[in-house]
């Protein structure tokens, strides 16, 4: 008889199950691969992004997927105890761009060497390539798992760790949903989030842009009346289909969500010069075919566009790239001036779920204890994770909600196991 079963070994599990272990639980690890830790050794472009340093209050606002629910976990085990956690293995962290912390190594497998060690210490049994075919319940509580070669675990408690649909090369396939069910629980619509858009544009599809990057810009999402649904700054990159980047995942829900609602195109906007005012872009336009009134426009706007762009955006004005600061017509520069401010385009949907970064949606969120993560509907289980309908944007979010609740289903399984 286990004390804990934890299936699934990402990060949310390999916490959940050193959690468990440290608290006196013990522990039986169930990973269907041969490997552990594979989505935290691809976070962070692989170099994993602990955690995220920002204030409580502002680290919910960046988990748009019910955030709120993350003030309970947090009350256990928020990101400045994440720091302290792993600074405690002998992880050296340090704070980039946007309060993103990383390790000092710049490498993953640090930070998933550390954590794994832990889990040694904590004497939790491991076991690689076995496949979870069902919990197994009884009068209203746990009583263990079935493995689909026959085998069965007897457990007081069992943490569901598996993660969601998107990137199934680390293991992530949407098994716990069913598992969920069986206990009672309702599973929310699912869908992508933190993915590449697709967009309809000529340009696009013309692969006019494909691979140019942008910097600092701010993209927003509008719904069919005009009205501004989102905004986020950051860098954004064209590609074959539409558009990449951290700006565009962090926009890629709420298009995934207005689409369903309008089922039509979704406008976006560019703004390249988010810092200044439409007047501003203006003055700056007639200000530099001004100091140089015998230059050619398509090369007086090279310094300050991204080339690729201008004779495009030329094109779009109706500015012939040739034309110099004595035949500027004023209306044609206004018209650029919006489009620099304005850049439309129109999203016709997303990659898919398994192609995007996070799983929105899954286990309803009503119906976990979230100072506990044990469901409402069964004794003794757990969940912990994207399994849950839980979902930030990148940029430390994640794993951050992954890490949090892992430590918060590990902790309470040990107590509830005792």
């Amino acid at each position: 008889m286990w004390d804990c079963i934890v299936i699934g070994g990402g990060p949310s599990g390999l916490m959940a199950a050193m959690s468990a272990g440290q608290h006196g639980a013990r522990v039986l690890l169930l990973e269907k691969g041969d490997k552990l830790g594979r989505k935290l050794l691809i976070s962070g472009g692989g170099r994993c992004n602990v955690t995220n340093n920002k204030e409580l209050d502002e680290l919910i606002k960046h988990i748009p997927g019910n955030g709120k629910f993350m003030y309970g976990p947090f009350a256990v085990f928020n990101n400045q105890d994440i720091i302290r956690f792993f600074e405690g293995l002998g992880i050296r962290l340090k704070e980039e761009d946007r309060g993103r912390m990383f390790p000092v190594t710049d490498k993953a497998k640090s930070v998933l060497d550390a954590l794994l060690n832990r889990v040694d210490e904590v004497g939790v049994k491991i076991n690689l390539g076995a496949k979870v075919d069902h919990v197994r319940y009884e009068d209203g509580r746990v009583v263990g798992v079935a493995m689909t070669n026959g085998t069965t675990y007897d457990a007081r408690t069992v943490i569901i760790a598996v993660g969601g649909m998107s990137v199934p090369k680390t293991g992530s396939t949407g098994d716990g949903y069913a598992w969920a069910r069986q206990a009672g629980h309702t599973i929310t619509e699912l869908y992508p989030t933190e993915v590449p858009v697709k967009t309809n544009d000529a340009f696009i599809k013309d692969r006019t842009l494909q691979g140019l990057s942008l910097r600092n810009i701010v993209l927003s999402v509008w719904n069919q009346k005009g009205k501004k649904i989102i905004e986020h700054e950051g860098d954004l990159i064209f590609t074959h289909f539409g558009l990449s980047g951290p700006a565009t995942l962090r926009c890629s829900q709420f298009v995934v969500k207005e689409l369903k609602k309008s089922g039509g195109p979704v406008q976006m906007q560019i703004d390249l010069f988010p810092e200044q005012a439409l007047e501003q872009v203006e003055r700056t336009l007639w200000s530099l075919a001004e100091q140089e009134p015998r230059k050619a426009l398509k090369n007086v706007l090279k310094g300050d566009l991204p080339e690729r762009m201008i004779p495009l955006l030329l094109q779009w004005v109706e500015l012939p790239d040739d034309l110099t600061f004595a035949n500027l017509p004023k209306k044609n520069v206004q018209h650029l001036a919006r489009l620099l401010k304005a850049l439309p385009l129109h999203a016709t949907g997303t990659l898919s779920i398994e192609e995007a970064f996070i799983t929105g949606g899954g286990v309803h969120l009503k119906e976990i204890h979230p100072k506990t993560m044990m469901s409402k509907r069964m004794d003794g289980l757990f969940f912990c994770g994207e399994v849950l309908d839980l979902h930030g944007y990148t940029g430390g979010y994640n794993i951050t909600v992954a890490f949090s609740t892992g430590f918060v289903a590990g902790k309470s399984a040990a107590e509830h196991g005792r």
